[in-house]
């Protein structure tokens, strides 16, 4: 039992990093495939492995961790002029200002952020990358973004995972 414990945490972590790696199909066929297996911890398992893979992007969006020189010297080099990039720039000037005003909006109601942040744990709308990502960029306390995050990860992933096993059990001969 210990060892699914941890393979989940460590897929769930995977997860968190790697936006492909659908943590939900893994609940499923586990809870199916192993019916033994305890929903509540699988639940716990994801939600630790998920908020930890997250917690890195929330702790770059603050500022608090540097990209490698690679990465960062990549984003941020002096590049020649292109007619491309400046009509890309000119075109997508509206969305950089709705992005920051709505870090601004985000830094004068953080209870409006943690709500968001919030529901997107639990529910997945707004995009929960795109909520860590903004929970860092409007500095928001790194309790209350482990919190919330911990508290909605695992109300998710433990409800997706006692789902199939209740169904098994009523099936179950």
């Amino acid at each position: 039992m210990l060892g699914w414990f941890f393979l989940t945490l460590g897929v769930a972590f995977g997860s968190a990093l790697i936006p492909v790696i659908s943590i939900e199909v893994f609940v499923l066929g586990l809870v199916t495939g192993e019916p033994g297996t305890q929903w509540l911890l699988v639940g716990a398992a994801v939600a630790i492995g998920q908020i930890a893979g997250k917690l890195l992007y929330y702790l770059a969006a603050r500022g608090s961790i540097k990209l490698p020189a690679v990465l960062h010297d990549r984003l941020h080099r002096q590049r020649p002029p292109s007619r491309w990039r400046d009509r890309w720039h000119v075109r997508t000037k509206w969305l950089r200002g709705k992005v920051e005003a709505l870090r601004e909006r985000c830094h004068r109601h953080p209870a409006w952020m943690t709500g968001t942040y919030g529901i997107s744990s639990v529910v997945g709308l707004p995009p929960f990358m795109a909520t860590t990502v903004l929970a860092g960029l409007a500095d928001m306390r790194m309790s209350t973004f482990v919190t919330v995050g911990l508290a909605g990860r695992f109300a998710r992933y433990s409800v997706l995972a006692a789902c199939p096993a209740l169904f098994t059990s009523w099936f179950h001969v």
